[in-house]
């Protein structure tokens, strides 16, 4: 059974990876970045350290990112008002002007990746990989 659920695991992974990639790359963003720009379509201004606690990721990994993401035109880095260490994220127009785009593609996703599975079976799945991330985290 180790074997199988490692072998499933990954492949859904990999399958879910390359998916993304797929949708969100028409658009300028690579996969992962949807997630930092939920976070400053909910919170404009925040710093790459609030972004990483609010996504359970280093600090570093949201850096590189950002950076990668400001390069592309999404967002700006702007000092921070009272902590000259500190930046702020700001959402560019283009940055702003993706939210309504990129939901869809994620609801697209989604649906294409649970098409097979009732309601009650999606939550159970939802909850499982919840599991699965506490079990290991």
């Amino acid at each position: 059974m180790t074997d199988e659920f490692q072998t499933a695991f990954w492949t859904a992974k990999r399958a879910m990876a390359v998916a993304a990639e797929a949708a969100y790359n028409r658009h300028g963003v690579r996969a992962g970045q949807q997630f930092i720009l939920q976070c400053l379509w909910d919170t404009d201004g925040l710093a790459p350290g609030e972004i990483a606690r609010r996504l359970e990721l280093a600090t570093p990994t949201v850096t590189r990112a950002t950076t990668r993401m400001e390069s592309a035109g999404l967002l700006r880095r702007e000092p921070h008002p009272t902590d000259a260490r500190l930046v702020r994220l700001r959402l560019t127009e283009r940055g702003h002007a993706l939210e309504s785009v990129i939901a869809e593609e994620m609801t697209r996703l989604s649906e294409r990746a649970l098409r097979t599975l009732d309601p009650a079976e999606r939550e159970q799945l939802v909850r499982f990989l919840g599991e699965i991330r506490r079990n290991v985290g």
